[in-house]
């Protein structure tokens, strides 16, 4: 026992995992330990204005530079990393001017089409947070890339902390709902910088890339089209299908089912963000490095996947077992249908954390072109057996026990298409 205690502690990879997570993890942690002292500071209104900003621009953010920052992990060569930064940020810059043209010219009609007239006058931030979002992502993927990990964890931290005391301290004199989407806006700018700040600066910063002319941006831009053309906007309709089930529980059934699915959906993605994302950031360049060395990809994501199952078991078996009995007995009788709802969404949730290893293989295996299309096929669907849950059920909890249970299916597809990549890939 205390020897294979100790294999564990030495292995690198379940180091770097324990290290991201760790971040995460206290960040979320200092959040909540502060989140009652900024609920009573600003109210309701305010928070409801931030929440529409903040889902505004989580729809925004993945596609800030069109995803190319992704792919700074994949090449061999550090110059043609850099070069992709150096793309990443242009890109950014253009889409920031872009967008600041559009709101300047059209900021009224954009807040109508959109339903957004509440926050129309913060939508001049839009540029700014995709600048920031283009830079966080681009250090973010350097970083993984270089196996900084621990900078990555610290950085996450320490962003938290100077959000959330920024929210109180100037909350104190200024308790508006201004403050509150002024530091979501910045958020990942402040990341940026702290990850900047805590790494390898001339590294990052090398002089000597030969990738630093037009000719060779333009090549390397050709070389990963595959990014903008199909990651990109496949991050777009995951984003934005986030918000699905909301909206239709919402339209269809009503703003109580809405919110028995919200909080269900909360707590069961405690274990994705703080396992599932540290776990695909180290699992990324690990992948990448055994696609250059010839490696046998299917046994590393299938070793990945089984840890992974072993790891949510219990969490989100727990839930499926007794989820209206700890609802009902954490947040109060009433909420006893989220616990109903839990049962089906921790089975949906198990699936994509089993999945974080597939899912950031196919970038390395250029399949990301049947990624998207497997996204709109699979939102479709998701779509239409919710839809089927209120036509021929009339019942929310058949209705989300559909859409779950897609997700479910979709998922086991995945992680099988995936393996069958690998298998091929090794044949050739």
């Amino acid at each position: 026992m205390k020897k294979n205690f100790k294999n564990l502690k030495k292995n690198s990879f379940i180091k770097n995992v324990f290290i991201v997570a760790s971040g995460t993890a206290g960040a979320q942690a200092l959040t909540m330990l502060l989140s009652p002292i900024i609920t009573r500071i600003y109210g309701p209104e305010a928070f409801g204005v931030m929440g529409t900003f903040s889902a505004m621009i989580n729809i925004i953010i993945p596609i800030a530079a069109l995803t190319y920052p992704i792919a700074i992990v994949l090449p061999k060569q550090n110059e043609e990393a850099r070069g992709l930064m150096k793309l990443s940020i242009f890109i950014s810059i253009i889409l920031s001017i872009f967008s600041l043209i559009l709101i300047l010219l059209f900021k009224d009609q954009i807040a109508k089409l959109f339903n957004l007239t509440e926050i129309s006058s913060y939508l001049y931030f839009i540029p700014i947070v995709i600048i920031f979002a283009g830079l966080m992502q681009i250090m973010e993927q350097w970083l993984i890339r270089t196996k900084q990990f621990s900078i990555n964890a610290k950085a996450t931290f320490y962003q938290a902390a100077i959000v959330n005391i920024g929210k109180i301290g100037i909350g104190m004199l200024y308790p508006v709902a201004k403050v509150l989407v002024f530091f979501t806006a910045i958020t990942n700018g402040l990341r940026a910088i702290m990850m900047y700040l805590f790494s390898n600066k001339i590294d990052v910063l090398s002089k000597k890339s030969k990738n630093s002319t037009d000719n060779n941006l333009r090549s390397i831009a050709k070389k990963y089209y595959d990014f903008p053309i199909y990651r990109a906007p496949q991050d777009l309709l995951d984003s934005a299908s986030q918000s699905m089930p909301v909206i239709m529980l919402t339209t269809l059934f009503s703003p109580a089912a809405a919110g028995f699915f919200t909080i269900g959906r909360t707590v069961l993605r405690l274990p994705t963000n703080l396992i599932g994302k540290a776990v695909g950031d180290v699992f990324y360049p690990r992948i990448a490095e055994a696609a250059n060395k010839k490696e046998n990809m299917s046994k590393l994501i299938l070793k990945a996947t089984l840890a992974l199952a072993l790891v949510g078991l219990i969490p989100y078996g727990i839930i499926v077992l007794f989820g209206p009995f700890l609802f009902s007995f954490v947040f109060g009788s009433e909420w006893l249908v989220a616990g109903e709802y839990a049962r089906w969404i921790a089975l949906w949730s198990y699936s994509a954390f089993l999945n974080r290893p597939s899912v950031r293989s196919l970038p390395v295996l250029n399949a990301q072109r049947f990624h998207l299309i497997y996204t709109i096929f699979w939102t479709i669907i998701k779509l239409i057996l919710l839809t089927i849950g209120y036509l021929v059920f009339n019942s929310d909890i058949i209705a989300i026990a559909l859409f779950c249970l897609s997700g479910v299916v979709s998922n086991i597809i995945l992680i099988t298409y995936t393996n069958r990549l690998c298998r091929k890939r090794m044949v050739k």
